[in-house]
């Protein structure tokens, strides 16, 4: 007869560490390898989209920071009343979760300029609908020696089309 073990009790999960709040950011950005990759965005309902352009933008650098929008900052883009689906808490968990980021925060006010200047990245990625010049950020980045990149989408997707099919079905 085999005895039980007892089952020990489980730990949050370690991607829950890398949940970062704005305060705290720029000390944590100073444990992180350079260079350092930089984007931010909604991520309301996270797709395959998203996934590819984060790991594309952790391939530029040694570590990649990704800024949220936070709840309130979602809706004042005026991408619909029911936006975000997810909230705030539950879009970094999704972040923090994927392996190619180092660390995820939010931001409240309308653009994630701060968070840059907090973590002064190397390197700032968007997406390939935004033109390096309209990115905010950008002047900042390269003024102090970084770059700033528009990586071309490869997969045709984003949450607005993705909740548009839904709202049709």
């Amino acid at each position: 007869m085999t005895q039980a073990v007892p089952c020990s009790p489980i730990d949050s999960p370690v991607f829950e560490s890398r949940i970062i709040a704005p305060e705290k950011l720029a000390e944590c950005v100073l444990a992180l390898p350079r260079p350092l990759v930089f984007t931010n965005g909604c991520f309301d309902i996270l797709h395959r989209g998203h996934v590819t352009l984060l790991a594309q933008a952790r391939a530029l650098g040694a570590a990649l920071v990704v800024a949220l929008n936070s709840d309130e900052s979602v809706k004042r883009l005026g991408k619909g009343d029911d936006r975000p689906v997810n909230p705030l808490t539950d879009r970094l968990a999704l972040i923090a979760a994927l392996h190619s980021v180092s660390l995820v925060t939010w931001f409240d006010e309308d653009t994630p300029l701060q968070r840059i200047l907090d973590c002064r990245p190397d390197i700032l990625v968007k997406g390939g609908d935004w033109p390096v010049e309209r990115i905010v950020g950008n002047r900042e980045v390269c003024g102090w020696g970084g770059c700033v990149r528009s990586l071309p989408f490869i997969h045709q997707t984003s949450t607005t089309a993705l909740l548009d099919k839904i709202r049709r079905l």
